[in-house]
């Protein structure tokens, strides 16, 4: 029953934090708004009992990424600037592009749950295993997209800074 409380309270947060990160004007608390999300998502994965998973979420996503985010939000924008409203014909694409892309994962997940299913082991996997996978080079470990997105990830820091440089 307890487990049960704590997944709604974190959904809830989760669901909360997750609109006000996209209908906020400045762009700081939008970055925060996002933590709280990513935290909370480390919070369901402790629930699971992905203890891993809920340290790679909390280092990575809540620690790295964020500190990457504000960064290149400070470096790119005066952070106490509110961000424009977006004109009402926008809002009202973006609100009908949102709803059809949710119901078109929505129409993939349902349609293919059988397949999932088969496909997941019936056995857990350990953690040494994960790591393989993870930083593998053969077939179906993920290595090079690891590299990829930090490479990105890279590129989109220096572009920041010749973003920054060029405006001061």
């Amino acid at each position: 029953m307890v487990e049960l409380i704590i997944f709604y309270v974190l959904a809830i947060v989760i669901s909360v934090f997750s609109i006000m990160a996209v209908s906020s004007k400045r762009l700081i608390r939008s970055a925060t708004y996002l933590l709280f999300v990513l935290l909370a998502t480390a919070g369901l994965y402790l629930l699971l009992d992905y203890e891993y998973l809920f340290a790679v979420q909390t280092a990575v996503y809540a620690g790295g990424i964020m500190v990457l985010f504000i960064f290149a939000i400070l470096l790119t924008h005066k952070p106490g600037d509110r961000v424009p409203n977006e004109p009402k014909r926008q809002r009202i694409l973006s609100i009908i592009l949102s709803v059809a892309g949710f119901a078109f994962c929505a129409h993939i997940i349902f349609h293919n749950i059988n397949r999932v299913y088969q496909l997941v082991p019936a056995n857990e996997i350990n953690v040494k295993q994960l790591g393989m996978t993870l930083m593998g080079t053969e077939k179906f470990e993920y290595l090079l997209p690891f590299e990829t997105i930090s490479i990105l990830l890279l590129a989109c820091m220096v572009g920041a800074i010749m973003i920054a440089r060029k405006r001061s």
